[in-house]
């Protein structure tokens, strides 16, 4: 199927028109063109943008600088404000959708004031770094009139990599582009990195440094395409390889639970914080379901200690309780497998309880039945410090050797009455304690690989093997200090280590769990917003769709059936196999 793109039409004499190139050099790229006139409607915009795989956004006259808080100067030219307040609340709008964006000329600039950045009204008058070189030319579009420089590194520079281009002494790539403005990008924000300038240091094209695929340059590729000339295809078949790419994700995911099997967002029910993990992010990341967690912090290991534990947890699980009520009409809490897939049936979200720190529960055993019973799927054994129940992966002083005869009779009423045991935090010996223990799989809801990030909190391959042989699943999670080493983790180091753990274990033992709102996120993934990209990462890596049915909750869903109904069948051991309804 062909990628729908929508390309944002001008505004004339005669209402909205676009220009021949622009369509054209979608078609030639493998595309579906769609013009997008202006308007402002948000419902009318979010029904087009749930259809659209990649938007381009056209050249044309200058923006109204008093919509980004600037008073024009007297050099700025002719506005076009049938456009600009359309077009930044659809640049803004598909930014959070992960929608692949094109921006040329007046796109690029359009770019940069809805997302943080900033243009020049003039550069004649306002640009004071060095002499200018002529941008506003009279010759026909079709001829080059002065040199993009295009660094080799940038996602612009890979798309030209094997366009013939000649090579400067910097390491840049030389393009010949044509120039038919007064105006230009001055700062492109946080959001956008520099990827080509000119001779005289004027910005000539930005790109995502948030793994998004947006990308803006200040020519016009298009009018060298509608000439004869090639050349500038390769920006054009990216962008509709971007959306073909997003389009197949998009699919995948209508097609497929997708569960992230731990969040700590209830920590910030009270703090007024910005939270990772909402509805409105899970519609925008296509994410169907989430493990959100009561975390309890290690504290003292006295009788009221453990009683304040315990009573902190409930509250914690009537919050999420009371927050799924007041959205009933969108989202649910699910307590297992059946109930999920019907909730995405139905088109609704699902919220499903956990509990992080078996600190929770005290010494009080009867306590596991009752957060069954509440719907609890799974508990962590510990937390960062050790507990009653077991030695942890750190802060920890070994006084169990393991898991200790309390935490033995735990893992027993949990496999009794069909929670799962979840040893993230845990430390290696009580891993395998607990693997040898439970009558069921174990899971690891929030963990990555130790080989590519050496943290205590991390899985080592015999950890992973292990896990693997008694049918369990490690759910690699995006915590920037579990992924890298170095402090610069992103998409890129998260799917590093999927891959790991799908070499080491099989495909049928690797997951997802973000652990958003406890400092989960890198750029690329983060929040559930962008969960999307994964997909995209993945797919890009060889996955199939079957593959990441698997990741995306189907391995999770197995042992959380298997843990259910080894409790329904009477402890006899008898394990089904798991199957999507």
């Amino acid at each position: 199927m062909k990628p729908l793109i929508g390309i944002t039409g001008n505004f004339g004499d005669k209402g909205c028109e676009l220009a021949k190139g622009y369509y054209q050099s979608i078609l030639e790229a493998g595309g579906s063109p769609v013009v997008i006139p202006p308007y402002i409607d948000e419902q009318a915009l979010e029904a087009l943008l749930s259809q659209l795989d990649g938007i381009l956004l056209s050249g044309g006259g200058d923006m109204n600088p008093l919509l980004v808080g600037e008073e024009p100067i007297p050099q700025l030219r002719g506005i076009n404000p049938e456009r600009d307040m359309p077009e930044l609340m659809l640049i803004r709008r598909a930014y959070q959708l992960q929608i692949p964006m094109l921006g040329i000329c007046r796109g690029v600039q359009m770019l940069a004031s809805a997302l943080g950045g900033s243009v020049y009204q003039d550069l004649g008058v306002q640009y004071t770094d060095s002499p200018l070189i002529k941008h506003s030319q009279d010759l026909a579009r079709e001829y080059a009139s002065h040199t993009a420089f295009i660094s080799k590194n940038s996602m612009l520079g890979h798309i030209f990599d094997d366009a013939g281009l000649n090579e400067n002494r910097k390491g840049e790539w030389l393009l010949p582009v044509n120039s038919f403005h007064h105006q230009a990008v001055r700062e492109c924000g946080s959001r956008f990195r520099v990827s080509a300038h000119s001779s005289d240091g004027v910005i000539e094209a930005i790109e995502s440094t948030e793994y998004k695929s947006i990308i803006g340059v200040q020519w016009h590729p298009e009018c060298f395409i509608m000439a004869g000339d090639k050349s500038h295809m390769p920006i054009f078949r990216w962008l509709v390889d971007e959306s073909q790419n997003f389009a197949q994700a998009k699919r995948i995911h209508s097609r497929i639970l997708t569960l992230d099997s731990h969040c700590d967002t209830p920590m910030k029910f009270a703090t007024g914080e910005e939270r990772l993990v909402t509805l409105p992010r899970m519609h925008d990341g296509h994410l169907d379901a989430t493990i959100m967690v009561a975390y309890l912090p290690q504290g003292e290991r006295t009788d009221e200690a453990h009683k304040m534990a315990t009573d902190t947890a409930e509250n914690i699980l009537s919050q999420i309780e009371d927050m799924v009520s007041v959205h009933h009409s969108e989202v649910e809490i699910a307590a297992n497998v059946d109930q999920l897939y019907n909730l995405k049936r139905e088109g609704k979200k699902a919220i499903i309880l956990g509990v992080e720190n078996g600190y929770a529960i005290g010494h009080d055993i009867s306590l596991i039945q009752k957060l069954r019973e509440r719907g609890v799927v799974y508990m962590t054994l510990c937390h960062n410090g050790d507990n009653d129940i077991c030695d942890s992966a750190r802060k920890s002083n070994e006084e169990h050797g393991g898991v200790s005869k309390f935490g033995a009779e735990v893992i027993g009423e949990m496999n009794r009455v069909g929670m799962m045991v979840d040893l993230s935090h845990a430390s290696e010996k009580s891993f395998f304690d607990a693997i040898v223990m439970s009558k069921v799989p174990i899971v690891c809801s929030h963990s990555s690989c130790k080989t590519l990030c050496n943290h205590p909190r991390n899985l080592s391959d015999e950890q992973m093997r292990r896990l693997a042989k008694s049918g369990g699943v490690m759910q690699v999670t995006f915590y920037e200090g579990f992924l890298s080493e170095d402090a610069d983790a992103s998409i890129v180091h998260a799917v590093r280590h999927i891959n790991h753990a799908v070499r080491v274990m099989g495909i049928e033992h690797v997951g997802i769990g973000t652990d958003f709102d406890g400092d989960g996120g890198v750029p690329g993934l983060a929040h559930a917003g962008e969960l999307i990209n994964l997909t995209r990462a993945l797919l890009r890596e060889g996955y199939s769709e079957n593959d990441l049915r698997m990741l995306w909750g189907e391995n999770f869903l197995r042992v959380m059936r298997q843990a259910q109904e080894y409790a329904t069948n009477d402890q006899s051991g008898r394990l089904t196999q798991y199957k999507p309804l």
